[in-house]
């Protein structure tokens, strides 16, 4: 067929797969317009006109709006720009979807109700800077004014909740529950007695930093006495206690006496709260760190068996004994 083949509206459909009523519409709209009329009236349309159609059925099977369309067709804007702003705007609507599914799942999975259902999907949708800013005002709060451990404080601010494009149901899960958990008044307040405390600490002179070292030694030990079932009350703990507590007194630079093992205890009630894990926790589940094993059942067992021996050992005359937070 040469240039000067004109069809009908009813062999544009045929050539094209659409319907005669969209190409009639195409056609008022000016989009397509028609090239001809027959004798009898009837529309006719020449090759550049079934050209035109078939960019138009792509570009509408695409997604794109007419307004977009008859842009493209004027030649005011060119088919990559088009498809370049158009894949854009495609991947924000991909990364929505993929969140919806996940906070989906993570309902069912749940079993959450209206108003839970429509928390996670307002957390869900906050952003990564969002989720940063929620997390430092939390750390601001619970840590702010006092002279804490700057370590710990930087370690806390450097593990921020970062939601994957796509994120498992559990990680959409964790990072709900991790949002609730900072907002938590009894979670807060926990967080700043520790904080208190380090600052305690720190204008006693205490500017050792972190100990991962030292909780790695307590790890080890008191890991042996549970795999060996030691009553942590029992005098079989009594050497596991002595090894530590010698251990705490070289890194620290004190004495190992009584008064050592009353600072270690209050120490560690403090820093032994399961929230404080489970923060830990959610946030590598978030990330999709490998989730640490809890530490929770070594340091029970040692703060039950440092207590005990403690308990054992009269008080100083006039002592209260330690006292941690407001």
């Amino acid at each position: 067929m040469d240039g000067d083949t004109l069809y009908t509206i009813g062999a544009l459909a045929r050539r094209t797969g659409l319907t005669v009523k969209a190409i009639r519409f195409y056609s008022d709209s000016g989009i397509v317009p028609s090239t001809d009329r027959s004798p009898g009236g009837y529309r006719l349309y020449d090759l550049d006109a079934l050209a035109r159609l078939d960019l138009v059925r792509t570009l509408r099977e695409l997604g794109l709006d007419l307004a977009v369309i008859r842009r493209v067709l004027d030649r005011e804007i060119s088919v990559p720009e088009v498809a370049a702003a158009h894949a854009d705007a495609l991947d924000v609507q991909i990364g929505t979807l993929r969140l919806r599914r996940a906070v989906l799942r993570a309902v069912a999975k749940r079993g959450s109700t209206p108003e839970e259902m429509d928390l996670m999907h307002k957390l869900a949708r906050l952003s990564d800077d969002e989720r940063r800013r929620l997390v430092n005002d939390f750390i601001d709060d619970t840590f702010g004014g006092l002279d804490a451990n700057p370590d710990f404080v930087e370690m806390m601010r450097s593990a921020m909740p970062e939601l994957p494009e796509d994120p498992e149901p559990d990680q959409v899960d964790a990072w709900v529950e991790l949002a609730e958990l900072t907002q938590d008044p009894e979670f807060r307040a926990a967080v700043r007695r520790m904080a208190e405390h380090q600052a305690a600490e720190r204008a006693q002179g205490d500017t050792t930093g972190l100990h991962h070292d030292l909780t790695e030694t307590v790890r080890d030990q008191v890991g042996r006495a549970l795999a060996a079932e030691i009553d942590p009350l029992s005098a079989g703990a009594t050497p596991v206690v002595d090894a530590l507590a010698a251990r705490y007194a070289q890194v620290f630079g004190r004495a190992d006496d009584t008064e050592l093992r009353r600072w270690l205890l209050a120490r560690l009630e403090v820093a032994n709260d399961p929230r404080t894990e489970r923060y830990w926790c959610l946030l590598s589940v978030i990330n999709g760190w490998p989730v640490p094993p809890s530490l929770a059942p070594v340091f029970t067992w040692f703060i039950q068996a440092l207590r005990a021996g403690i308990e054992e050992q009269p008080a100083p005359p006039g002592s209260p004994g330690p006292t941690i937070g407001p």
